[in-house]
């Protein structure tokens, strides 16, 4: 019997008992579908941590304050403390001091509430450099920046997020309009293009952008700390280097070894494999879920194959008698295995390639279907049919003629 016919016979078999075939690659179709959105979750969460993480700038260093001691001996967390001035971003910016150092954007960040007409919205007000634009990789949709001629005189200019804008200005645009911070009058000149990311838990998109010495004027701060010092490295390859200068730099200016540093680097490396160990972990921990639904629906195609050669004892027995070798028998039953192994596996994938395009807009959240997942999940099922239908196809190729044939 060759191959094709014992193909042929495996469909028919399957064929004429639909229902059966049908609740048997039922959970199959589960487990594989379950693995497909799992895993395209996962990698969709992965994708969307690098691009907000992008967002925030290219080859980016985040250099954060250290934390405060109380006299009660109490200790802030990190960024309480105001060891960084504008001092230290000069000095970073120093091409001789870290030549590896592409662009240095200083800022300082309070909460305000801007005033426009009858409207009023509380937000983020970040006072930074002319830098800062090319620093944190962000774009303009309309209006300009800030100059430095600006910063140098305090200008009353702002650049707002579209967040903000959407909140003051509902209709129209804000650019030359004017917008009012503790009673200090500024004009709108820019407008943020939509970065679509957040930062240490507020909208990259809901900010209000003034010139940092204008930013002290109207928050009424006198002394020359900053919140974060954004470092752009001159290149990825020249990452590490940065960052080395940067270090070595602050602990020289600030008096302290490594070990007592009153300051903290961030890389967008390290924010992205902390993320994404996180995203892996809940990843994994899913699949296993999922993986126990792949074993409970291989477990019901050995069931059903061994109920079908229990019902089928007698065709059996005629077959051998007729001259089949033990292996033809065994071969079809594992081939009927097979086939209902593979087929549930391309239906749970093609369940799966559907709700990972439906899922993204009932859940707001990216699905990536992976061409890895998706081939090896149906390679796991076709493994899964066969696995399962040794036992129930040797057990047919054991049978003899005789006691098959006189079987009720």
């Amino acid at each position: 019997m060759s191959w094709a016919e014992t193909l042929r016979a495996a469909v028919e078999a399957i064929r004429a008992h639909r229902l059966r075939s049908t609740l048997t690659m039922l959970g199959i179709v589960i487990g594989i579908s379950s693995v497909i959105l799992t895993v395209g979750l996962g990698e969709g969460a992965q994708q969307e941590v690098e691009d907000q993480i992008s967002a925030l700038g290219s080859n980016l260093l985040i250099v954060s304050p250290g934390s405060t001691t109380d006299s009660a001996g109490q200790r802030g967390g990190f960024g309480s403390a105001s060891t960084l001035t504008v001092a230290d971003a000069d000095a970073i910016a120093d091409d001789t001091v870290a030549p590896d150092v592409e662009a240095v954007a200083p800022t300082t960040s309070s909460t305000v509430s801007l005033v426009t007409g009858e409207t009023n919205w509380t937000t983020s007000l970040v006072g930074t450099t002319t830098s800062w634009v090319h620093v944190r990789a962000r774009e303009l949709s309309s209006g300009r920046f800030f100059t430095q001629a600006e910063v140098d005189v305090a200008a009353d200019v702002a650049v707002l997020g579209t967040d903000t804008v959407s909140e003051l200005f509902p209709t129209g645009s804000p650019v030359g309009e004017t917008v009012t911070v503790n009673g200090s009058p500024l004009t709108v000149i820019g407008v943020l293009a939509s970065s679509g990311s957040s930062s240490s838990g507020t909208s990259e998109d809901d900010q209000a952008v003034l010139p940092i010495s204008t930013a002290q004027l109207v928050t009424g701060s006198s002394g020359t700390s900053v919140s974060t010092v954004y470092v752009e490295a001159a290149g990825a390859d020249r990452l590490s280097a940065a960052y080395q200068e940067v270090q070595a730099l602050l602990l020289t200016n600030h008096g302290v070894e490594a070990a007592d540093a009153d300051f903290t680097i961030a890389t967008q490396e390290s924010l992205v494999e902390t993320a994404n160990a996180t995203n892996e972990t809940f990843t994994v921990l899913l699949v296993g879920v999922a993986a126990i639904s792949l074993l409970v629906g291989g477990i019901g195609v050995m069931n059903i194959m061994l109920v079908s050669v229990t019902e089928r004892i007698r065709e059996i027995g005629l077959r051998k008698a007729l001259g089949a070798t033990p292996n033809a028998i065994g071969r079809q039953f594992l081939v009927e295995a097979s086939v209902l192994g593979l087929t549930g596996g391309i239906v749970g994938v093609a369940i799966g390639a559907i709700g990972s395009r439906a899922l993204p807009a009932l859940i707001d959240q990216p699905v990536s279907l992976s061409p890895v997942a998706t081939a090896g999940a149906i390679g796991t099922a076709l493994a899964l049919g066969i696995g399962f239908g040794v036992y129930p196809a040797s057990r047919a190729a054991r049978l003899t003629p005789i006691d098959a044939l006189r079987s009720d």
